[in-house]
């Protein structure tokens, strides 16, 4: 088997990868974790899908390519240059909602619906209000986390929150949890109950 065959690319993908160079954008999710997101949602029919961390939107192409037409997708992120570009590519499809705010402050008051998958590419989501954000998954939902293996634009002492998510997600007896030493390292976690 070779992994390094990455099938069915988004078409909108590399018009995304060339805008990030252009901008000097040095946080994109890579085409393993976008594959494996793409797949993941595909299982979900009619999902309610939540993206905390849109960045340039490389990671929402990938899931907007999974999503049948039933499914929706929120994406969040606070940056809103960012957010402008991903617009550009995105809010033409009426599956998509991108929300420019801080994602501790839409964590703290968002109300709706629960998730089928959560893809958390952010802090908020991962480091912190991870309970809230847990809380938000429908049952057989899916938390899914990437950059869990060590990154060279770390700062220095990021290891230890790392190192904190993992034990703390293992330590959750509603999860089913997968890690995974693939990609940049992903953890991938399912609401039992």
């Amino acid at each position: 088997m070779n992994d390094s065959t990455i099938l069915d690319i988004p078409k909108v993908y590399p018009e995304i990868v060339t805008k990030s160079k252009e901008i000097g954008f040095t946080m994109p999710s890579d085409l393993y974790i976008g594959s494996l997101l793409k797949t993941l949602i595909a299982s979900k029919p009619a999902a309610n899908i939540l993206e905390l961390g849109t960045g340039i939107g490389l990671s929402l192409s990938w899931m907007i390519d999974g999503m049948d037409i039933d499914s929706k997708i929120t994406t969040v992120d606070i940056d809103p240059e960012l957010i402008k570009i991903a617009q550009t590519n995105f809010e033409k499809d009426k599956r998509v909602n991108i929300i420019c705010q801080d994602g501790t402050k839409w964590i703290k008051e968002y109300t709706g619906k629960k998730f089928d998958l959560i893809f958390a590419d952010a802090w908020p989501g991962k480091y912190s209000e991870i309970d809230e954000v847990l809380d938000f998954l429908a049952i057989g939902g899916i938390y899914i986390i990437d950059d869990m293996s060590s990154q060279p634009n770390w700062p220095d002492g990021h290891q230890k929150y790392v190192d904190n998510l993992i034990l703390y997600l293992e330590e959750r007896k509603d999860f089913s949890l997968t890690k995974l030493s693939w990609s940049t390292g992903i953890v991938i976690a399912v609401r039992k109950y």
